[in-house]
């Protein structure tokens, strides 16, 4: 899960394995999986950061055999 802003500055926190893909143009739109658009104020960058770093904290968790 990450935190983002919407546009009108209500933050939310979003479910990463539900991003289908991230577009800058020039506002950040996130699509979901099931078709959803979100505008956010992060930059497309900073959501991939935010995404990639929340899979890293799974992994650390992830008890390993």
């Amino acid at each position: 899960m990450i935190n983002v802003t919407r546009l009108d500055g209500q933050a939310f926190v979003l479910n990463c394995d539900l991003i289908k893909t991230v577009e800058q143009k020039p506002d950040t739109i996130i699509t979901l999986v099931t078709g959803d658009r979100i505008v956010v104020r992060e930059a497309m960058r900073d959501v991939i950061e935010r995404a990639i770093e929340y899979g890293r904290r799974l992994r650390r968790l992830t008890p390993v055999d």
